[in-house]
């Protein structure tokens, strides 16, 4: 059974940073891509950033040059590092792991930017 399990969310003041890890109960490569999507209340969900199997990575526009995903293939997990954080950054962080036959998320984790 796939399990995607996030952690590290929490409160961090503007400019701050914080890393989101997605721990998977298989093998990261057994997904075509794995991402970070986000969904602030009353917003739809959205892709912040996503990784294929062969390193390419993506990144929405509004956290180009500040967030940066990576993974461990040892650990199975896979990273989000936010950098200058701002409030609009608020939301819950969902991890995503995609096959051809289906989407897997975990349940997510939330990031409140506020001073």
């Amino acid at each position: 059974q796939v399990q995607l399990v996030e952690s590290g969310g929490g409160l961090v003041q503007p400019g701050g940073s914080l890393t989101l890890s997605c721990a998977a109960s298989v093998s990261i490569f057994s997904f075509l891509t794995m991402g970070w999507y986000r969904q602030a209340p009353g917003k739809q969900r959205e892709l912040v950033a996503s990784i294929t199997k062969s390193g390419t990575t993506n990144y929405a526009d509004s956290v180009k040059g500040r967030f940066t995903i990576s993974r461990d293939s040892a650990k199975n997990t896979v990273y989000l590092q936010m950098n200058s954080l701002k409030p609009e950054d608020t939301a819950v962080y969902y991890c995503q792991g995609r096959r051809v036959a289906a989407d897997y998320w975990g349940q997510g984790t939330q990031v409140t930017v506020s001073s």
